[in-house]
Parts: structure tokens; sequence; C-alpha cells
């Protein structure tokens, strides 16, 4: 009796792992996107996600906040982790693309110098902002989320989030403003 009371209860817990995936999966894949840029290593950053959950599923605590949220702030840091790894393997390519560079001048195009400095202007003016205040517009703009799905993902009042949202797009167009002067 103890082992057919053991595979029902894993049935549940594998049955519910799979509803929070086909729940949830799209939204990580989403914001591990935006972290990452690209497709191979949101998957993986994903995969690494939900692996996480399984593994740690007995320390969700659902007063500290919704599956959702619980499940992208783990995803968030994966694709954080992806995000390091990958400096490395940057860092090395370095060298190579400046040679290429040297070679393939004539390919670039002062458009594509322009929007790398912007973008890497707008990443600098974001890490400057404060926790809770970057978080939101992450999940604006590299989530995709909409406000009532952010107040909902950060178990805030939308006043909040549309606060916090308005306050670091404004500190964001200072910083901006100062470098471009």
């Amino acid at each position: 009796m103890g082992v057919a009371v053991e595979d029902a209860a894993e049935e549940v817990v594998s049955r519910a792992f799979a509803l929070i995936y086909d729940r949830h999966a799209r939204a990580a894949y989403s914001l591990a996107y935006r972290i990452l840029g690209s497709r191979g290593p949101a998957e993986d950053a994903v995969q690494e996600a939900f692996l996480t959950v399984w593994r740690s599923r007995s320390r969700y605590v659902p007063e500290r906040g919704s599956v959702r949220t619980w499940l992208l702030a783990i995803a968030h840091r994966r694709a954080i982790d992806v995000l390091r790894r990958n400096v490395v393997h940057t860092r090395r390519q370095t060298v190579v693309e400046d040679m290429e560079d040297r070679w393939e001048a004539s390919e670039r195009t002062d458009v594509e110098v322009v929007r790398r400095e912007e973008a890497g202007e707008v990443h600098a003016a974001l890490g400057e902002l404060p926790p809770p205040q970057r978080k939101v517009i992450e999940l604006a703009y590299f989530g995709g989320f909409s406000h009532s799905e952010i107040a909902g993902l950060l178990e805030e009042p939308m006043g909040t989030v549309k606060g916090r949202m308005r306050l670091g797009l404004e500190k964001m167009r200072g910083h901006l403003a100062g470098d471009a002067a």
C-alpha cells in the first residue's frame, strides 16, 4: 500500500509540474530571451530554471509570492548566470572580432555602430537604477509585460508599479541626457 501511495503522490507532483510549465514557460522564455538576446542561450536558461524549480519545489513559500513570480525570479537569475558564463566566451571572441572588424569595416554601417553605442548607454543607465525600478522596467521592456501583469507578478499595487516605472524612466532619461550633453 505504501508504494501505491508514493506512486500516486509522484503522479500528482508530475502533473502539477507539467501544468506550471504549460502556464509559465512562455513568460520565462520571453524574459530569458530579452536578457540574453539569443534563442539557444534563452532556452538553456529556461531549462535550468525549470530544473531548479523541480529540485527546489519543497522550498516554495506561497506567502512570499505567486508561483509565477517565484519561477520568473529563478528564470531571471538563470539567464543572468548564462550571461555571465558567456562573458568569458565573449572576451575570447573579442580579439577575433577586433581583427574581423579591421577586415570587414566596409560591411559595418554607421547606423549599426550608433545603435550599439546607444544600447550600451541604455544598459548603463538601467544598471544605475534602484532594483525595484529596474525590475519593473525590465519586466515591461524586456519581458513584454503590461503594467497590470507586472503588478500581479510582483504582487504590488498598480500605482506602485506605475510610479516605479515613471521614476525609473525619468532617471534613465536624465542619465542619458547627461551622456548626450
